[in-house]
């Protein structure tokens, strides 16, 4: 897709693992220092949207990765996970599974993924979810 920033040709610079499905790139943002995504070379919009292939290259490339960043920065911990449409969080409409390293001197470390979730501020008012 042209405009998709994590699109081919526009990425190849940042490429630093790649199989013939998948590639792996550290995040731009890089907070925790060493965050890593792999993403599917064809653009796809969601998770859901990936070819079995795409799904096994997926979990090779993030072993991968993650066997370079523990050499590499010596993380105490991980996150990984996929954020899915805007409300899920997803900034960038191309499937991207992140690898997040943690460290035991961050302020919230030993908070996971679904800290946000279970804090009390994220009710909506009346308790009621989505639409329904």
């Amino acid at each position: 897709m042209p405009d998709c920033p994590f699109c081919l040709p526009r990425i190849e610079p940042d490429i630093i693992l790649a199989d013939e499905h998948c590639y792996a790139m550290f995040s731009r943002d890089a907070v925790p220092e060493g965050s890593a995504m792999v993403l599917p070379l064809a653009h796809r919009e969601t998770v859901f949207d990936l070819t079995p292939e795409e799904w096994t290259a997926t979990r090779l490339l993030l072993d991968a990765m993650k066997r370079k960043l523990t050499g590499s920065h010596a993380p105490d911990g991980w996150n990984v996970g996929w954020n899915v449409g805007p409300v899920g969080g997803q900034s960038v409409a191309h499937a991207h599974c992140h690898l997040v390293p943690r460290y035991a001197g961050e302020p919230l470390a030993g908070r996971g993924i679904r800290a946000w979730i279970k804090d009390p501020a994220n009710r909506p008012p009346g308790g009621m979810m989505g639409n329904a």
